[in-house]
């Protein structure tokens, strides 16, 4: 895919909700292709620690996928965390990572994952 087709995907899932906190679009190196952050919002991670991130859900998705032939492919995923909460949904062999408020309620958040599907279908 090319970065601009990345980049509309960030912008469409961004604009799905205000609670959305950043987007990005992680390769399987772990490397951010594109990614839309909500304005005048401050990172909860530094340089590092979001490098060390991505690495992870790289890792982590190339796990998974040993798993699909057996029990189907991930729809997508959901973390609660103490600071925030994240979803993410793979297109292809890309990870798309979506941050969103912690204080939304889970209704919220499962709106914002049916709005994502239609959007992740188009492009897988």
């Amino acid at each position: 895919m090319a970065k601009k087709e990345l980049e509309v995907i960030c912008d469409r899932i961004t604009g799905i909700s205000p609670y959305i906190r950043f987007v990005g679009i992680i390769n399987s190196d772990g490397n951010l292709l594109a990614y839309k952050r909500r304005d005048k919002l401050a990172p909860l991670l530094d340089s590092t620690a979001t490098k060390n991130q991505f690495s992870h859900i790289a890792i982590k998705t190339d796990m998974e996928s040993k798993f699909d032939k057996a029990l189907g492919k991930i729809q997508f995923a959901w973390e609660e965390r103490e600071k925030v909460q994240t979803i993410s949904f793979t297109i292809k062999k890309y990870r798309v990572w979506v941050s969103i408020d912690r204080k939304v309620i889970r209704s919220e958040v499962l709106r914002i994952i049916d709005s994502c599907f239609p959007i992740v279908k188009s492009y897988s």
